[in-house]
């Protein structure tokens, strides 16, 4: 991504009329259908479409509901539309999202719990940039919560895993939704890689393999710092999530 592409992006966002959150008066204790309420594909039906969504709603719910009412930090990486923020804002009362995407002119919904970053996180040195000024302003410096629902490309989601799992706060979950595409899609298997499915079933066996992204003492203490991994399938025949549990 050349900087005028994201300068303009920036741009439209940073002029764009949004929705506040804040002030809408939905009334609903139902992630599902926040989710749906707000647009995200992450529920059981896509309003967008009135089609069958991902169906991730209730995985989220198993997850999120012991911790409904505290205050967590969540960084969700690839926010598109900011549906799904704005659906984790209402439900987690508590809680601040920061949202990391590479196109923000897509950008629908504002809060003051929600802060919305235009940048490519293959851009390590503006990613840290932002980390590092996430510290300044709000100090914090690991997140209770990583979602990774960006690109689904095999390279993509394992650079992005091998990079922001250190800023995970220990006893946190990092989610991956759709980490199966690389499997169903020639186009998201972009490097000779094993694929997530099979990278998981090593980590769980404490087997090391073959890997241009980890080395094998990246790889053994990873296997080190994940207490468990958790698999679920949604509505679609594309639809896989995973949460890892870090030690």
């Amino acid at each position: 991504m050349n900087f005028f592409s994201l300068f303009k992006r920036n741009l439209i966002y940073n002029i764009k009329k949004k929705i506040s959150v804040d002030d809408d008066n939905v009334n609903s204790d139902s992630l599902d259908e926040l989710l749906y309420h707000y647009g995200s594909d992450k529920a059981d039906v896509f309003k967008k479409t009135n089609n069958k969504g991902h169906g991730f709603s209730k995985f989220y719910k198993q997850k999120l509901e012991k911790i409904k009412n505290q205050k967590i930090n969540i960084l969700e990486i690839g926010s598109y539309a900011g549906a799904s923020a704005a659906a984790f804002v209402k439900y987690l009362p508590e809680s601040n999202i920061f949202c990391f995407d590479i196109n923000i002119s897509n950008f629908e919904y504002k809060s003051k719990k929600i802060h919305v970053f235009g940048i490519d996180v293959n851009n390590r040195k503006k990613t840290i940039k932002t980390l590092n000024m996430i510290v300044d302003q709000y100090q914090i410096k690991e997140f209770d919560i990583i979602i990774d629902d960006g690109s689904h490309n095999l390279s993509d989601i394992l650079i992005t895993l091998k990079f922001f799992f250190k800023y995970l706060k220990n006893k946190g979950l990092y989610i991956i939704e759709d980490f199966k595409h690389p499997n169903y899609y020639s186009y998201n298997k972009n490097i000779n890689h094993i694929l997530i499915d099979e990278l998981f079933e090593n980590f769980k066996k404490k087997n090391t393999f073959r890997s241009s992204i980890f080395t094998n003492k990246e790889q053994l203490n990873f296997m080190e710092m994940i207490d468990k991994i958790e698999i679920y399938k949604g509505n679609l025949n594309d639809s896989d999530i995973s949460f890892i549990s870090k030690s």
